[in-house]
């Protein structure tokens, strides 16, 4: 029970502070409210003593959702409620006014729901605009960019603010979805953003440059600009147009770089991959070059690379570019071309239906002639086909094709929906004249996704549909409910999942978790009927018209190969590790809540067991097999039926590939010592290191084939490209069987991997930011009470797992560590300082880090893998 003193007039707000703290230190949240609703009505100025509470509560977090000062606000809010006669408008103007200033103040480095809260209370969107806008104007200059943005947000200050000056360093910082807030909803703030980082992809400029003259504080390393690098902004750009319904016009730099990128990526798939024909590659080109005369003399320069210097010789001729703007060697080769060649477009051939007898031997074939397509491109055609698919009871296999933008629109519409049936295949051809807009084609397509009595068979239907709602917004606005449709995207991934038993299941080709450089349903129908499709065709140009036989050929065989394959796989279920009903995997009823929580946890449990099988190509890896660091991971498999033996974090050595830098965050941040690929480093780069290191490679995709011939067994672990990064991470923990404790969290850098801290306590941390001017010199608001020496403080929870550098070490004029690294003062926030009494820098690259709420979240999202020792409890 609270009691006011004697000699006031009222509670102290003081003691009030204390009792809460107490309570919230406790966790005892019910006594918590009570209390907090007692003494507010004690408190004889609430609006003031709530003020002085709030600048003296602690700011750290208990791993749970809010700060006391969070708390305290919100048991406020409800006490005014009770209590409406508490307001600002019954105080004097003066003292308003003051109250005011006070919040205002209290708004830097706080919690969401804290600001929210004191701008209600204290009405602080009624103050002078020119005193709002200094305000988030000095958080500027003190390099709060964070803080600055979101209360700029909240007080409605955008149109009073500069947008560069707010945005560039918040996308420096790896902020742009703050920077995206801080603009929505002004148009031409949207379009000032946009602008801004399409200039950014302009050949000829240079961040760094920029970065030096204007915020020559912000880092500079390679992982800090990796997010900005030429591709990732056309790829922001994009994305952002999109979201705010900008022109793409007003982004020529990056819709150039784009496609520029495009014409680089069709040289690899003709020239380097040959995974594409020539009609194909001269289809694509002439789309994405366009009337672009840079990119047309940039297509002439790469030609002579890849296929000579006649094929440029023609490209230039059909382009008719200038003498001047050619590359060497192309004009002569231009006057040797036979009349033939100079006047070749792109070269037509008759194509029989029937490929060749090599072609037949490689690849799955259909079994139907050519009379057995029919091409629904009338609406008397679509009525046959209506008639025949609608009556019930059948099966049919569904796919579609659209034209490929490479990235230059993000919206894909159908050109062509196959539906096979096992005696005839329909091509409803929606670039044929009045059909694809057509109501009765409209009716039709929504009836049959809708009839539960005509089983539809597809691979990977959440593309198609996506495409197919671009095509038809209607279904959009009125949505479509699907019936009878089975996913084999869904089977295929069970397969993957189980032990197929290859003595019954037929051919060698068959055995699923073999090397193979197929994937997605050609690598199903390998496995399941014993030969691959011909993919030479899937990114053909599916809105020119005719289309050519081979792409007719290909369209047929990706919709009747389903249901092949879905007849061997209901009649051998059981040899396939699948249930007897294949329906059950992909349209089994949606759980409730709590039993998807329950299966959710038992599946949790499975995967440790069945880890080795889930992941292509991983062997167990052997304890350390000597005392040196690098023979930590050896490669040596043990029985079949023994885990390895446990291991430590740091005893784990591996190297990311670029696709998977999620998953190294997190073992990182769990204490594995964990070297990623940037984002423009080739694949190959980390067999070099994982040679050079002793590294485990962890990689995904095709990139797996290639990087596990060169290292030793068991050194190359393939991952699930579709799984989330926490549960990739939980994945490698239990097949090298790493036993991470609470204390290894955050023992390395989360920026370099470092495990090497330098402690300072703040006295020190204040000294350094006035000599830096982080702080002005005069402040003494600042100035910490007195503390006892550092050497005497306990070190954090992961001491023990890191090594500790001596203060000594440091430039007391630089304040830089030997290496050359310089203490990131600007991302400690001033207002942080009176709060916080240790940091712990990074002496590779300067990283300050103090203790916060980032503990708990990882605690709680790791939990079923930490191993909870003695050492480890708190």
């Amino acid at each position: 029970m609270i009691h006011s003193t004697p000699e006031s007039n009222g509670l102290d707000p003081t003691v009030l502070r204390e009792q809460l703290f107490e309570l919230w230190r406790s966790n005892d949240l019910q006594t918590f409210h009570l209390e907090a609703q007692e003494g507010f009505s004690e408190l004889n100025d609430p609006l003031e003593a709530i003020l002085t509470i709030l600048e003296c509560s602690p700011a750290k977090q208990k791993a749970r959702g809010h700060t006391l000062g969070a708390h305290i606000l919100k048991e406020f809010q409800s006490w005014l409620k009770e209590h409406p006669q508490v307001m600002l408008t019954s105080l004097p103007e003066q003292q308003a006014t003051a109250l005011k200033h006070r919040a205002l103040f209290l708004l830097t480095n706080t919690q969401t729901v804290v600001v929210e809260g004191l701008i209600n209370i204290y009405q602080l969107t009624t103050l002078d605009p020119a005193t709002l806008r200094l305000h988030v104007v000095n958080l500027l200059a003190l390099k709060c960019y964070k803080e600055a943005t979101v209360l700029g947000i909240k007080l409605n200050l955008q149109n009073e603010l500069n947008v560069e000056e707010v945005c560039m360093p918040l996308i420096f910082q790896d902020k742009l979805s703050l920077a995206e807030s801080f603009v929505a909803g002004h148009t031409h703030l949207e379009q000032q953003l946009v602008s801004l980082l399409d200039s950014w992809c302009h050949p000829n400029f240079s961040l760094t440059d920029m970065m030096s003259e204007r915020f020559p504080h912000l880092s500079r390393s390679k992982h800090s600009l990796a997010h900005i690098q030429p591709k990732m902004l056309t790829k922001h750009v994009f994305q952002l147009a999109e979201k705010f319904n900008i022109d793409q016009g007003l982004c020529p730099n990056a819709l150039h770089k784009r496609r520029l990128d495009s014409l680089r990526f069709l040289m690899f798939k003709r020239f380097l991959d040959k995974s594409m024909t020539d009609e194909n590659f001269s289809d694509h080109v002439q789309t994405v070059v366009a009337d672009d005369l840079e990119l047309q003399i940039q297509l002439v320069e790469m030609l002579p690379k890849y296929c000579g210097l006649e094929k440029a010789a023609q490209w230039s001729l059909r382009y008719s570019l200038p003498r001047h703007r050619l590359p060497w060697g192309v004009w002569d080769a231009q006057q040797s071309l036979s009349p033939e060649l100079q006047h070749a477009s792109n070269s037509t051939h008759t194509e029989e239906w029937m490929p060749s007898e090599a072609h037949c031997q490689k690849f799955y074939q259909v079994p139907l002639t050519k009379d057995k397509v029919q091409h629904v491109d009338t609406l008397k055609a679509l009525q046959s086909c209506r008639d025949t698919l609608l009556k019930g009871g059948g099966v049919v296999g569904v796919d579609m094709e659209w034209q490929p933008t490479f990235g230059c629109s993000s919206t894909q519409q159908v050109a062509l929906i196959q539906l096979a049936t096992f005696d005839t295949v329909f091509l409803l051809d929606l670039c044929a004249n009045g059909i694809c807009q057509h109501p009765e084609t409209i009716t039709f397509i929504r009836s049959f996704l809708c009839e539960r009595n005509v089983l539809k068979v597809g691979y990977g239907m959440a593309g198609d549909l996506k495409c197919l709602m671009s095509t038809w917004p209607q279904f959009v606005e009125e949505p479509l409910k699907i019936e009878g449709m089975l996913d084999l995207l869904n089977v295929h991934r069970k397969i993957q999942c189980g032990k197929v038993n290859s003595a019954q299941c037929g051919p060698k080709d068959m055995v699923v978790g073999e090397d193979s450089a197929e994937k997605g349903l050609s690598r199903l129908v390998q496995q399941v009927l014993g030969k691959a499709l011909d993919k030479s065709e899937q990114m053909s140009n599916w809105e020119k018209r005719p289309l050519r036989v081979s792409q007719i050929r290909y369209a047929v065989t990706d919709a009747y190969c389903l249901l092949d394959v879905y007849s061997v796989l209901s009649a051998n279920a059981t040899n396939f590790g699948l249930p007897s009903d294949l329906h059950s995997i992909s349209l089994r009823q949606p759980e409730k809540n709590g039993d998807a929580k329950q299966k959710d946890k038992k599946s949790k449990m499975k995967k440790h067991i069945s880890s080795k099988e889930e992941c292509q190509g991983a062997q167990w890896v052997s304890p350390p097999c000597s005392d040196t660091e690098k023979g930590l991971l050896c490669g040596k498999k043990p029985p079949e039926d023994s885990p390895p033996a446990p291991l430590a974090p740091q005893q784990l050595r591996v190297v990311c590939d670029n696709m998977l830098q999620g998953l190294g965050r997190y073992l990182r941040c769990l204490g594995v010592d964990v070297v990623m690929l940037e984002n423009n480093d080739d694949h190959r780069v980390a067999a070099k290191l994982a040679q050079a290191e002793y590294r485990v490679i962890l990689t995904c995709g095709q990139p797996y084939q290639t990087l596990r011939s060169q290292v030793a067994e068991g050194r190359c672990l393939s991952l699930d490209c579709s799984e989330k990064a926490r549960d990739q991470a939980v994945r490698v923990l239990r097949h090298f069987n790493v036993r991470p404790t609470p204390c290894d969290i955050f023992s390395r850098c989360q920026a370099c991997n470092s495990d090497q801290y330098v402690a300072l306590p703040r006295q020190d941390m204040i000294r350094m930011l006035k000599q830096k001017g982080f702080l002005q010199a005069s402040d003494t608001s600042l100035t910490p009470p007195k503390e006892e020496p550092f050497e005497d403080v306990e070190l954090p929870r992961y001491g023990p797992r890191c090594y500790w550098a001596s203060v000594s070490d440091l430039d007391p004029v630089t304040l830089s560590f030997p290496g050359g690294a310089p203490i990131q003062l600007h991302t400690v926030p001033p207002t942080l300082v009176p709060r916080v009494q240790h940091y712990f820098v990074c002496t590779r690259c300067g990283k300050v880090f103090w203790e916060g709420s980032h503990f708990g979240r990882v605690l709680s999202m790791f939990k079923d893998v930490l191993h909870v020792t003695d050492e480890g409890t708190e």
